[in-house]
């Protein structure tokens, strides 16, 4: 293995364990190790803060809304530092989310994002989610509140 593919494969790694055991399990003690304190989003959601504070704030909504959230990851790829995944998002609407309440509904949504690593830490972030196709699910088909 050259140096490049050793510097991928344990990137890959990082953001794995972000979406195995940060995004599915709600281990936020394993955010704190994972995310550098100088992140940024360079996409964040509505509302939210480009910053570390922001992304911990949209997973723990993510959470109490689909307090069964987890990700398939169907494919990562990576380029020295710099992760693409493309996974879908699969859960129960069990909390408020985005205004709407509780409907009990299986949801699923697909993102692709890339999430750049250095020393081991997620620095920045990059990402396309299917909230369209997420907001009909839970019965508000223009997507809007």
């Amino acid at each position: 293995m050259n140096c490049d593919n050793n510097e991928s494969e344990a990137a890959k790694a990082v953001v794995r364990r972000n979406t195995v055991e940060v995004q599915g399990g709600g281990d936020w003690a394993v955010f704190e190790e994972l995310f550098a304190d100088g992140f940024l989003d360079h996409t964040p959601q509505p509302g939210r803060t480009p910053d570390k504070a922001g992304a911990l704030e949209l997973y723990q909504v993510l959470r109490r809304a689909f307090p069964d959230f987890q990700a398939e990851i169907h494919w990562q790829a990576a380029d020295g530092n710099l992760v693409t995944t493309y996974k879908v998002y699969h859960g129960t609407h069990q909390g408020g989310f985005f205004g709407i309440a509780p409907t009990g509904r299986k949801i699923h949504f697909e993102t692709v994002d890339a999430m750049r690593v250095v020393d081991g830490r997620i620095t920045e972030h990059w990402g396309v989610a299917n909230l369209f196709s997420l907001m009909q699910q839970l019965g508000n088909p223009s997507g809007t509140d």
